[in-house]
């Protein structure tokens, strides 16, 4: 959880420093903008436990819709509005709590890059925290890794880390993970003879649905 709060306060740290045009720049995220990612990421914080019941009833218990209804009810936020829900937040609530914060350390550490790398704003990521969510995210269920990752074996070059077994990827951690959680940007960071399988499958949008299909939900609930 104090890896959650310290990747939400940098990503904070960030936000506040853009310029109000790059709000509405595209991420890695296919079809959403900055502002779509931070409304997605923090949009589940907010919710009781009956609110994330109608949210999830809303979109018909299907995760892409049901992301689409929280990113339809705050993408249209002031970026001023957005920064306060994001301030507000550096605490993991609700959803994002779940597995002891580390539903908020994946989600939080992902998307940062999400943003970061579609910017062109590298950083150097904490050690500990690429660490766990590497440890993580290949089982997480938000992140769907199981069918990308069969068959391959990852090393981070830079951590002692190493899962799998079969056809290697290596690279630097954080382009490991951003390949796990299904990035086609990290590719050329990686090497060995998975690369070409993994890149096979990572053909699909990153982050669907996007824009257009949030227009044509229609949220009933927050």
């Amino acid at each position: 959880m104090a890896l959650a709060c310290a990747e939400r306060s940098d990503l904070a740290d960030l936000l506040v420093a853009l310029e109000p045009e790059k709000w509405d720049a595209p991420s890695l995220c296919s079809e959403w903008r900055v502002r779509d990612v931070v409304a997605h990421m923090f949009s589940y914080d907010p919710l009781s436990k009956g609110d994330l019941v109608r949210r999830f009833l809303a979109g018909r218990l299907n995760g892409d819709r049901v992301n689409a209804l929280g990113v339809a009810v705050y993408g249209r936020c002031t970026i001023d509005e957005l920064l306060a829900l994001v301030k507000e937040h550096i605490q993991p609530r609700g959803l994002a709590a779940g597995f002891g914060g580390r539903i908020a350390l994946i989600d939080g550490l992902i998307h940062h890059q999400d943003i970061r790398r579609a910017l062109g704003l590298p950083r150097e990521v904490p050690a500990e925290r690429l660490r766990r969510a590497l440890q993580f995210t290949p089982t997480a269920p938000p992140i769907h890794a199981r069918k990308r990752i069969r068959g391959l074996s990852f090393v981070a070059t830079d951590l002692d880390w190493r899962m799998g077994t079969g056809l290697s990827v290596e690279g630097p951690a954080e382009a490991v993970l951003m390949a796990i959680a299904g990035r086609p940007a990290s590719l050329p960071e990686l090497s060995g003879p998975g690369v070409e399988t993994l890149a096979a499958r990572l053909t699909t949008p990153t982050c669907p649905p996007g824009r257009s299909a949030i227009s044509s939900a229609t949220p009933r609930s927050a």
